[in-house]
């Protein structure tokens, strides 16, 4: 099992103990093939937060503009079930993503 390999997968597992700061820094230092993994496992460790954002901003926005709380609280949940969702999916991908790299040797 080569080095690469290893932090490759770590990278995709850094969804347990550091969910930006590792792969960022990976990214940052690493060779080509390490770099790859590390992009693609920050991105999906960013993704979920980036839909939690949007979603937050246009829930206030529309709370804003309107003057029922109703539409507020609805937008809420359905941004919040859609974080999960996708939370749930890119968890499930990198530890997918990180036992097929690991286990490609």
């Amino acid at each position: 099992m080569k080095p690469s390999q290893v932090l490759s997968s770590l990278c995709y597992f850094s969804i347990f103990f550091a969910p930006f700061l590792f792969p960022l820094l990976i990214w940052l230092i690493a060779d080509n093939e390490v770099k790859d993994h590390a992009k693609k496992a920050l991105w999906s460790h960013i993704v979920p937060t980036i839909v939690l954002i949007i979603g937050m901003i246009t829930s206030f926005s529309v709370g804003i503009g309107s003057e029922s709380a109703v539409w507020v609280s609805i937008l809420l949940v359905v941004t919040y079930g859609l974080f999960i969702l996708i939370w749930l999916y890119y968890f499930i991908w990198n530890i997918v993503k990180g036992l097929r790299v690991l286990k490609a040797a």
